[in-house]
Parts: structure tokens; C-alpha cells; sequence
């Protein structure tokens, strides 16, 4: 049997498929199983022990170079990229994306059973000719099982299985050493995010790795995208953290994560990855529903603030009151409670 997995972004999106991977592999054993990814989100599973093929698409440098006024080599990978995706004859491809991008490849796949959400959102569901219903009351994880359920699965425990990579742990145990950290407990702070609504503000950030540096006497290690807006932040503090910023691979930011004691974060995608290899995850939430794509399973924190207008789910904001209103004595006193063992809930 051939099976083919759309899910091509984002980072925490794909994370939240690798539970329907588990189970699609349980299922069908022997199955030749391949999955569609974009770029970012790629390091998530290449090599991924329960894949045979994974397939990249480029579209944003595809859809770059068209806009510089390259033509000639996109097309040509492109082509490249289609015949590899015709070149099996797929049992059954499943998109757990369900916009018009994902339902494409899922046409071109020319599979046999084409699975996908009873949804038109961006005309999704004219392209399947199977469908489910998507319940968007259930967290994303459950809702993608939905798929593996519906042709038979039995789940009892998701599973968040990521690529082994003996190079990237030794990378990170090397990084750990250069920064003195290789006997040292540390918390891992992940200030960055996509949307500018799930922001929090750099001098609460500062306050707070300076409050855990002097309070509870443990290192803080900075991580996120961009090396460039941490040292804003490092700027502000009266005590020395570190800046991974921008250094670690997805394969090597899980490694870290997982040698942390907790993991600060906004909503983001590097939340979502420290929440499956196991570290509890203390989660600032604003415009978002943390019901929806909160960090998955136990020992987890969400603070958010109860306004009337949160979640709104808008990427723009006048105010951004509901990130605005956290303070930094509420995640301090959160991470006091996580460090003793407090349960988790919200705050």
C-alpha cells in the first residue's frame, strides 16, 4: 500500500501531525508512506524512522525567484517535483492542511482515495473524494487523529516520534560546553513569533530571565529565529543570558529543549516542538485559543489574560492588550510552581 501525507506547513502544524504518522505507521506496517513538506518545516521528518520518502516542495523560493524574474529553474523544479510525486501510484492520499496549496498536490498526486476535511475553506474540499468532518472545538493533534481513526486506528496514547540525529545531539552537547552549560540547569526562553499579536514586550522578557538568574539561581538560554531581536533583549538585562538565536536546526533546537529544565515561550512553533519531546512548556497566550493549539498533554502552563475580546485570532492589533497585560511576577510565579512540582493550569 501507498500512502501519501500532505501537511506542508508550519512548524507547529507538522509537529501536530506526527502523532497521525504514528498511527498511520501502526496501522499499515509495511505501508510505503511519504509526506509533503515545505521547506521550513522539513527538518521535522527527514529521515524520520516512520517514512520511506519525503518530498519538499519550495513554493515560497518557487514563487520568489518567479517574482525576480527567474524562470527557467523553478520551472524545471517543479517539474522535477511533480514527477517525483507521480511516480508512485498512491492507495490513499490524506490532506491534513485542507487549503488550496495542500489540495492541489493532492489533485496532481493523481492518487486513488483523496481524504481530506468536509470544508470549503479555499474550495479545500471540491478536490477529495472522501471527506470527514473537522471538529475545530478539539486541540489540532486530536483533530488530525480524526484521519487515522476514521480508516480504523486505535490510539490510546498519541505519539511524537521525531528524526534521531547523532551529529545534531553531539552539535548541541558542543554548544552547551562553549557556553558553560554543560553541567549547569538552564531554562530555554523562546521570545519569538510570527504574528506580531503573540508578541510580549522585550524589557518583560528582561525582567524576567533577570529575576530567574537571581532568584532561583539557574542560566537562561535564548532561542528563536532571529539572533537580532534577542540582543534587543539582552540589552535590557542587568544580568548575562545566553543567545542561540537563529544557531540550532529544528533537529538541534529539540535536543536543547529537551536537556532544558522548562521551556518560556509565546505561541510558536518552537513551543509546540518542546512540548512533544517531553519539557513542560510555560506558554504566554494573547489573540489565540490555547484549547485549540496549546502545548499538547500534561505538565504544561498557559497564562493568558481574561479579556472578552481573547481569542481573536487577528495578526493586527491597536492595543495587544491580552500579551500586554501579562506580567512578568505571573510567569515568574508559574515557573516557581512548575520548578516544585505544582500542577499545571492556568494562571
Amino acid at each position: 500500500m501507498n500512502i501519501l501525507i500532505v501537511k506542508l506547513s508550519a512548524i507547529g502544524d507538522v509537529i501536530h501531525t506526527l502523532p497521525s504518522l504514528a498511527a498511520l505507521r501502526k496501522l499499515y506496517p509495511d505501508a510505503h508512506i511519504t509526506w509533503v513538506v515545505e521547506e521550513a518545516a522539513a527538518g521535522l521528518v527527514q529521515n524520520h524512522p516512520h517514512l520511506n520518502t519525503v518530498l519538499i516542495s519550495r513554493r515560497k523560493s518557487w514563487l520568489k525567484d518567479f517574482s525576480n524574474g527567474e524562470i527557467c529553474r523553478p520551472l524545471r523544479e517543479i517539474r522535477s517535483f511533480l514527477r517525483e510525486l507521480r511516480t508512485r501510484p498512491y492507495d490513499l492520499v490524506i490532506d491534513f492542511h485542507g487549503l488550496f496549496k495542500s489540495a492541489l498536490i493532492v489533485l496532481l498526486s493523481s492518487g486513488k482515495r483523496k481524504l481530506g476535511y468536509d470544508s470549503l475553506q479555499e474550495l479545500s474540499g471540491l478536490f477529495y473524494n472522501e471527506k470527514i468532518p473537522e471538529d475545530m472545538n478539539k486541540h489540532a493533534v486530536d483533530r488530525y487523529l480524526d484521519f487515522p481513526r476514521y480508516r480504523g486506528a486505535k490510539i490510546v496514547s498519541p505519539e511524537f516520534t521525531l528524526p534521531s540525529d547523532n551529529d545534531a545531539k553531539a552539535r548541541v552537547q558542543s554548544t552547551l560546553e562553549n557556553n558553560g552549560l554543560e553541567n549547569k540547569k538552564f531554562i530555554a526562553i523562546n521570545p519569538v513569533a510570527y504574528w506580531e499579536t503573540k508578541l510580549w514586550d522585550n524589557e518583560k522578557f528582561a525582567r524576567l530571565a533577570d529575576a530567574i538568574i537571581a532568584k532561583l539561581n539557574i542560566e537562561v538560554v535564548f532561542t528563536g529565529s532571529e539572533k537580532g531581536s534577542i540582543e534587543k533583549i539582552l540589552t535590557l538585562m542587568k544580568s548575562k543570558g545566553g543567545n542561540l538565536g537563529g544557531e540550532t536546526t529544528l533537529t538541534e533546537l529539540a535536543y536543547l529543549y529537551k536537556k532544558a529544565l522548562l521551556v518560556i515561550t509565546t505561541d510558536s512553533g518552537p513551543m509546540h516542538l518542546a512540548a512533544a519531546v517531553g519539557t513542560p512548556v510555560i506558554a504566554l497566550f494573547g489573540p489565540t485559543d490555547p484549547k485549540r493549539t496549546g502545548p499538547y498533554g500534561e505538565g504544561h502552563t498557559i497564562i493568558s489574560t481574561d479579556l472578552p475580546c481573547s481569542p481573536c485570532f487577528l495578526k493586527n492589533c491597536s492595543t495587544k492588550k491580552c500579551m500586554q497585560d501579562i506580567s512578568p511576577q505571573q510567569v515568574m510565579a508559574a515557573i516557581e510552581e512548575r520548578l516544585k512540582g505544582g500542577k499545571d493550569g492556568n494562571k
